[in-house]
């Protein structure tokens, strides 16, 4: 599998560098995601703007990412779907699980402002 990682203090982004979000690719894909969340990630963009085509094994690795990121009170959010990705999600009804946005940037705003509200929550006990 083909990736890169930017790791940053809040967030990490990553990129498949692939064309296929397959079960070729999930195994590691998991296996990545399990790693970045141990060692303490716990908000994780995932870029998908590569991918082409992505099954139901491609689908079961983003719900791991979510259910990691989730689990350590963090966010898990996709970017750059192209249209067979997102129907695929849309089809699977996960477009109301997973947080997806447009964009990098997009998505690089939500963490920051769920961080923000979660400091706010947490001072106001």
């Amino acid at each position: 599998m083909k990736f890169t990682v930017d790791k940053h203090e809040k967030y990490v982004l990553l990129k498949l560098n692939e064309s296929k979000l397959n079960s070729l690719v999930t195994p590691q894909l998991k296996s990545e995601l399990i790693l970045m969340n141990t060692e303490g990630q716990r908000n994780i963009i995932m870029d998908l703007s590569q991918i082409k085509f992505a099954d139901s094994s491609g689908l079961s690795s983003l719900l791991v990412g979510h259910r990691l990121c989730k689990n350590s009170s963090g966010t898990f959010i996709l970017v750059g779907l192209n249209d067979a990705v997102s129907r695929l999600i849309a089809i699977s009804q996960l477009d109301s699980v997973l947080a997806i946005v447009p964009t990098t940037d997009e998505a690089i705003d939500l963490i920051f402002m769920e961080e923000v509200e979660k400091q706010l929550k947490k001072e106001a006990k």
